[in-house]
């Protein structure tokens, strides 16, 4: 996902009831050049950040615009395509992945077209890249007091988790920092209403790309097999310790 605003953009999102269609596409032509953008069905805030593949969800509203896509997921911070943070045409850029398979985390903030902050990280690949100075919600989590508790399920020989803290868990954090709602956990009173937020729906197609489903397809059995790697490298470590070895 990114978000484009001027400041704060939990403010304009907690009253952004109907988006500009016409700027929305705009939105999405400029962040998927030489494309073909189409309508298709849109989707609320809450539902769309996690769109199909070779579907876009964007809206354009008063002070804040948003585009969401899995193909986003694909970026790093720092090496981030100068056409993305140019699509954005606003002083603060937002730019935030979670991946549930994975427990990957990636998110970053740019103020002026300046990277200021930026954070990559999962259980697999342990810290990808962390770019600026720690945003003070982030301070609990590094400190060691979110530390991620043993699951029951595992038993009592399971290994301890590879991070300080659980990747998801400072994810929505820094998506409540800065775009004012949550996907899971407690909400607070003053969280945006992202059910209530509708984003218009397009289907993205590059006529020289490789097609999107195959792409994804591709992606998640590099996740699933690293992950059964990872499973296999810890059930072979538990046999060994049981056999004395």
């Amino acid at each position: 996902m990114l978000v484009f605003s001027e400041g704060r953009a939990a403010d304009p999102l907690r009253v952004a009831r109907e988006s500009d269609e016409a700027a929305a596409a705009a939105l999405v032509a400029r962040v998927h050049p030489g494309s073909t953008v189409e309508p298709a069905p849109g989707e609320s805030l809450w539902d769309g950040t996690y769109p199909p593949d070779g579907a876009c969800y964007a809206a354009s509203f008063e002070g804040v615009e948003i585009v969401c896509d899995r193909r986003l997921m694909e970026h790093r911070p720092s090496r981030m395509p100068p056409h993305l943070l140019a699509a954005a045409r606003r002083d603060r850029v937002f730019f935030h992945v979670m991946h549930s398979v994975s427990d990957a985390l990636t998110f970053a903030v740019w103020e002026g077209g300046v990277l200021v902050r930026s954070l990559s990280l999962s259980p697999d690949s342990g810290i990808v890249e962390n770019i600026g100075a720690p945003y003070e919600f982030e301070a609990p989590f590094w400190a060691g007091a979110r530390p991620v508790k043993p699951d029951p399920w595992w038993g009592e020989d399971q290994p301890p988790y590879p991070l300080a803290f659980h990747p998801l868990e400072l994810g929505e954090e820094a998506l409540r920092a800065f775009a004012g709602f949550v996907l899971e956990g407690r909400l607070h009173p003053d969280d945006v209403d992202a059910d209530a937020v509708p984003l218009h729906g397009f289907r993205v197609t590059d006529p020289n790309g490789p097609d999107p489903a195959q792409v994804w397809a591709e992606l998640e059995q590099r996740v699933a097999a690293m992950r059964l790697r990872s499973h296999t490298t810890i059930q072979f470590g538990a046999n060994r310790g049981q056999d004395g070895a």
